[in-house]
């Protein structure tokens, strides 16, 4: 049979294919790995493009900036006022006893910290992702000149913000836009280790110590120099993990877990695997929050006002008296990544009883609940004896609490804000807030051992937790 000679156009043909072909096999993203080390999970670092000669000025206010930013990242702002650090508030969700879906956050909500956002705009916004806010207005929150994109990218050397989001008086706009870079763990702890109003104060294991930390605090960031990016993950400014108090429900895939890195079974000992269905990796890897600075445990806000000698841990006239506490054991719940119930604006308390502002979800007959380390806040604060709702104070600004300690002035400015109607008659209430405690991971020798919590000694209390006893010698939740 006689051989067919191909035209020799088709091999230069292939052979400009293969050249094109090279560069996108050698750029094509990689997807991510499926192996056992939690390294191949770490997303890579862009290389930072410098802007000191990319950024021109002059820049006289801060829109002046965003707008400089929009110029080369057309996309940016939009991106940032889908999230809940713009909007902060979380989606839409049907909560059992509401007729129509209902959002939660720090722009519609009580916490039993500062109580409200709204009613503290000119510090509270200090930490939001936008400028220009004004005592007693409701925000635009459609204007895209007000994102703030130096909060989260400018060196802090070279920003900050100040009252009502904006920057602080006097700073250097056009040298703060061109430091600008990837987030580090300044930028997201200028906001997060401060909430609540102090270092530590809120979360308890997020703390300024995280900014350099030694792998003895926490193994992540001390250990491996992680950035807070490396485990919140972020794609078109939406940051993966959501605050659960400030939430109804979470898709898993919306959370941050362990098992985004490490494996199912990432121990050698089988026996400790075993927990890992009914035992959250936190519970012994997190043994204790508040390690190396105390972090306020409760908050009594019915002794506001009175003229007694003032302490930052102890006492402040416009606050009330607190409770400081370092190296704090957690208290442990069942928890699914949900709520079974959030405290919203309006609902009817019990007073002789503590209201739970959020109530994490699960219990020993949930497959997807574990055991779970949370910092427990207990405060006293204001509610309405005639409604039997908690009230949300205006704190700050002209004629606010702090301004003249009358409670009752406080309460009527704030019924155009909240919405809450007030009676006219109010008292104090304790209340109660979880926030787990997942950050400041221990290196692995400072794990809880079995007689943690196992043992007539251990700290766990089984039968809250719906055992009839110690797991050791009654058995786990799954065995028939």
């Amino acid at each position: 049979m006689p051989i067919t000679k191909k035209p020799f156009w088709i091999l230069g043909l292939i052979g400009i294919l293969l050249i094109i072909a090279a560069p996108v096999v050698v750029f094509w993203p990689e997807e991510r790995s499926s192996g056992n080390d939690p390294a191949d999970f770490i997303p890579e670092h862009a290389v930072h493009v410098s802007h000191a000669d990319i950024v021109q000025g002059p820049l006289e206010t801060p829109q002046d900036v965003t707008r400089a930013c929009l110029e080369c990242h057309p996309e940016a702002a939009s991106q940032v006022m889908q999230t809940s650090h713009w909007t902060w508030e979380s989606r839409e969700f049907t909560v059992p006893g509401r007729d129509e879906p209902v959002t939660i956050g720090k722009a519609n909500q009580i916490n039993n910290f500062c109580i409200s956002a709204q009613g503290n705009q000119k510090s509270c916004m200090s930490c939001h992702t936008g400028y220009g806010w004004q005592e007693g207005q409701a925000y635009d929150y459609s204007i895209q000149e007000n994102v703030d994109c130096l909060i989260c990218h400018a060196d802090i050397n070279t920003y900050a913000k100040s009252n009502y989001g904006n920057p602080v008086e006097g700073v250097d706009l056009l040298a703060a836009a061109r430091s600008v870079r990837a987030p580090t763990r300044e930028n997201c702890g200028t906001c997060h280790f401060n909430g609540g109003g102090g270092n530590n104060v809120k979360h308890g294991d997020l703390s300024e110590t995280l900014y350099y930390p030694d792998k003895e605090i926490d193994v992540h960031m001390g250990g491996n120099d992680f950035l807070c990016t490396d485990c919140h993950w972020t794609e078109n400014h939406q940051i993966l993990g959501r605050l659960v108090v400030d939430n109804y429900q979470i898709e898993p895939d919306e959370q941050v877990s362990c098992a985004n890195c490490h494996n199912e079974t990432p121990h050698n000992d089988e026996r400790i695997n075993s927990h890992v269905q009914s035992v959250a990796c936190q519970t012994c890897h997190v043994p204790a929050y508040a390690l190396d600075e105390p972090t306020k445990t409760n908050w009594d806000w019915s002794t506001a006002g009175l003229n007694i000698p003032e302490d930052h841990y102890t006492y402040l006239k416009i606050k009330g008296a607190f409770i400081y506490e370092q190296e704090v054991q957690p208290t442990y719940l069942w928890f699914n990544g949900n709520l079974d119930y959030r405290y919203l604006l309006g609902d009817i308390i019990d007073p002789s009883q503590p209201t739970l502002i959020n109530d994490p979800a699960g219990d020993i007959s949930d497959p997807n609940a574990k055991i779970f380390p949370f910092k427990l806040h207990i405060s006293k604060q204001p509610y309405d004896t005639g409604y039997n709702h908690l009230l949300a104070p205006i704190t700050s600004g002209e004629n606010g609490y702090w301004t003249t300690f009358d409670w009752d002035l406080a309460f009527y400015l704030a019924e155009p804000v909240t919405g809450l109607p007030y009676s006219g008659r109010y008292g104090f209430t304790t209340t109660y807030m979880y926030w787990p405690s997942t950050h400041m991971v221990q290196p692995a020798e400072k794990a809880l051992q079995c007689d943690a919590c196992h043992g007539d000694s251990g700290r766990m209390d089984w039968e809250e937790l719906g055992y009839p006893g110690d797991p050791i010698e009654w058995g786990g939740r799954f065995q028939p």
